[in-house]
């Protein structure tokens, strides 16, 4: 495995709901990462650093309150770019066949959209997941800037994995949502099967959030 790709699989881990086996699998991940050069594993060995302490039960509260509880914080990156809209429903039947073409099958239960499953598929097709990363940037990024607005440990696990991805970061929201509004830099174009994306205006009780 890649560092690239252990730095996906670590973060997708890291992302994912911290259930009762939450001990061993930060334990994994901080054992896996202790070898891998950069700034971006310095992050995610930061975040867990920081959660270590935490009790599971503690932490699975907070993750509920930072990611299930605000529109601005969810998980699902299609929501980023096509809100409650039929076309979200297209994007996400993308990538269903996106998954499928690669001989992938992810949870029933969960969208496929859904970061740690896109941040995992990263990490086992590595070309394909890669490219559809950089076709969700914007949401990448507007997470990533939601969940340091929130002051959540979190930010640093998505200012890692933005830092997996060629290019600078956009300045700040505007530029985020610019970015959203235009769409992935064209040599990327193409690489997820998606129509042109624009996002639609959050709710005005999540604009104060």
């Amino acid at each position: 495995m890649t560092h690239t790709a252990a730095l996906h699989q670590a973060a997708s881990l890291l992302l994912s709901h911290p259930d009762e086996d939450w001990p061993q699998r930060l334990g994994l991940v901080r054992s896996c990462l202790r070898e891998v050069p950069g700034e971006e594993a310095a992050l995610l060995l930061r975040f867990c650093t920081a959660v270590a302490g935490v009790p599971q039960l503690e932490l699975s509260a907070r993750y509920v309150t930072t990611f299930d509880r605000s529109r601005r914080r969810t998980l699902h990156l299609t929501y980023y770019t096509d809100g409650d809209t039929r076309r979200r429903g297209e994007a996400l039947l993308r990538w269903r066949r996106l998954y499928r073409e690669h001989g992938w099958r992810p949870p029933a239960d969960e969208l496929p959209d859904f970061l740690p499953l896109a941040l995992e598929f990263a990490a086992r097709s590595p070309e394909a997941g890669r490219g559809a990363l950089r076709e969700h940037r914007a949401a990448l990024e507007l997470l990533r800037m939601a969940l340091a607005d929130h002051e959540s440990a979190y930010a640093d696990v998505l200012k890692a994995v933005c830092l997996t991805l060629p290019g600078a970061s956009p300045a700040d929201r505007a530029a985020a949502l610019h970015l959203a509004r235009s769409g992935p830099p064209t040599e990327t174009v193409g690489l997820l099967p998606l129509p042109a994306l624009r996002p639609q205006a959050a709710p005005a009780e999540e604009t104060r959030r």
